[in-house]
């Protein structure tokens, strides 16, 4: 267990810390507003389009070796970013950090589940890996707003390279190589290209239509694109006779719903944070860092719900206890959808953030869970791959669908003779969370209909027939 919480401060700061600077950042390097979310776009689409191939080069060229060097990638990309003197070269940065990440994180959750076998053993060391993410968070949290304020915004990007090589130092001790020697290293380079090139596009499509209209040629045209690509893909893996992604992996039930309710509840996730953190700052008045204090209890709860999410798939099965996350992240957001112009954080944010972390915890643990259960060895890195890549495009559309829903309702109310700018955003708002509950709800559709309930019952059976031993 020593390897992944090395790695888990990457992907669960990269969400609080990277927003944070952007004032700061804009201002340092003289950026339009327009342009600024390309600081954070770059990552994402680089992440998103790139999260398949990594996991995928984890299962082919060695999980540790592919590990250590998304590490390095980051370590550098992180300090070229703070030493970027222009926007084209932050941007670049970004962008390179973006890859890292997408080499790090399905090689890293490999890592976990080569070390432990399908069972109790696993479910424990993924609750632990869900926890340990958790307390990230919560530091992540704290980290942006301080760095920024105290040393500048170099030093949100510099933090990274302390803790990828030190990561890399431990690394070889601590980890052994994992690679299943019957998996064959040919590489489909037309596979890789078409569902990277594919997957980026519709990221980038995503990240853009809520501003430039889902309507607009641009947005249409980059849609088709990725359709294009995509299938272009597929044409490619059902004639290779090594794909990149060999589709009789979905064959698995239990894997095919558990991607289903990741984009589900990667679109919850990533709504209900967006949102959150706009309503505090824009409606109640919160700075930064005051907001970002307000996360802790949501953080602190998550924490708690991951751990205890690994031990409650192995005595119930994974079926219900997905059911329940998704169901307490609607319930949670339906919450939410009654915030106030004039609410506070106790009445408007505490009592619905308890909610939705019960279920954020549960729902990414037991998915994962879900999602590498009966997967062969040999391919654990493409279905770490595959999940994470879920939940990430879940939670790019996600946001595109209720932003363009957010705003829509903003406008109107605003059109209607409203003058007062927080009564029309906190309208939008309240949209936009009703939506994101009405997204977790269809989760929790899809987890009661896809994923099979002789498959949980038979993982319990399993889970607890004996110990679970761990590979040499």
């Amino acid at each position: 267990m020593s390897g992944p919480p090395l790695d888990r401060p990457h992907p669960a700061l990269r969400g609080p810390v990277r927003r944070r600077p952007l004032p700061s950042i804009g201002k340092g390097l003289h950026f339009k507003e327009a342009d600024l979310p390309w600081v954070v776009n770059a990552y994402v689409i680089a992440f998103g389009g790139f999260l398949l191939l990594g996991g995928r080069a984890a299962d082919l060229l060695g999980r540790r070796r592919v590990f250590m060097a998304g590490l390095l990638v980051v370590a550098v990309a992180s300090l070229f970013a703070g030493f970027a003197a222009n926007q084209g070269q932050l941007v670049a940065a970004r962008a390179a950090q973006g890859l890292g990440a997408a080499i790090i994180s399905p090689a890293a959750l490999s890592i976990v589940t080569s070390l432990f076998r399908d069972g109790s053993e696993r479910n424990k060391a993924l609750g632990a890996w869900g926890a340990v993410a958790g307390s990230a968070g919560a530091a992540g949290v704290l980290l942006g707003g301080i760095l920024t304020d105290g040393l500048g915004w170099e030093w949100v990007l510099w933090v990274n390279v302390p803790v990828s090589l030190i990561a890399l130092a431990f690394t070889p001790g601590l980890i052994p190589e994992s690679r299943s020697e019957s998996a064959t290293r040919h590489f489909d380079a037309a596979g890789a290209v078409t569902v990277t090139a594919g997957l980026s596009v519709l990221a980038y499509a995503l990240l853009d239509a809520s501003s430039a209209g889902w309507g607009s040629v641009k947005i249409v045209s980059l849609l088709a694109l990725a359709v294009a690509l995509i299938g272009a893909f597929v044409a490619i893996e059902l004639r290779s006779a090594a794909p990149l992604v060999p589709f009789r992996i979905f064959r698995l039930r239990t894997l095919t719903g558990a991607n289903v309710v990741g984009i589900m509840l990667g679109a919850s996730l990533f709504s209900m944070f967006f949102f959150i953190s706009l309503y505090m700052q824009q409606v109640l008045g919160y700075s930064p860092i005051h907001a970002g204090l307000s996360y802790l209890p949501l953080a602190v709860m998550i924490i708690v719900a991951a751990g205890l999410g690994g031990q409650l798939v192995t005595r119930f099965g994974f079926k219900p206890v997905l059911a329940a996350g998704m169901a307490f992240v609607s319930v949670g957001l339906l919450w939410f959808s009654q915030v106030s112009v004039g609410g506070g954080f106790v009445t408007d944010i505490l009592g619905p953030s308890l909610l939705a972390a019960i279920g954020l915890g549960f729902g990414f643990v037991t998915s994962t869970i879900a999602a590498v259960s009966g997967v062969r060895d040999r391919e654990q890195g493409l279905a770490s791959g595959l999940i994470n890549t879920s939940q990430q495009i879940g939670g790019a559309l996600g946001l595109a669908v209720l932003s363009t829903l957010a705003t829509s309702r903003t406008d109107h109310v605003m059109a209607t003779g409203t003058s007062n700018m927080k009564t029309a955003l906190t309208d939008g708002f309240q949209v936009a969370f009703l939506g994101g509950a009405v997204i977790a709800g269809l989760g929790l559709l899809a987890t009661l209909l896809v994923i099979r309930t002789r498959d949980s019952r038979a993982h319990v059976e399993m889970a607890n027939a004996e110990p679970a031993p761990a590979h040499a």
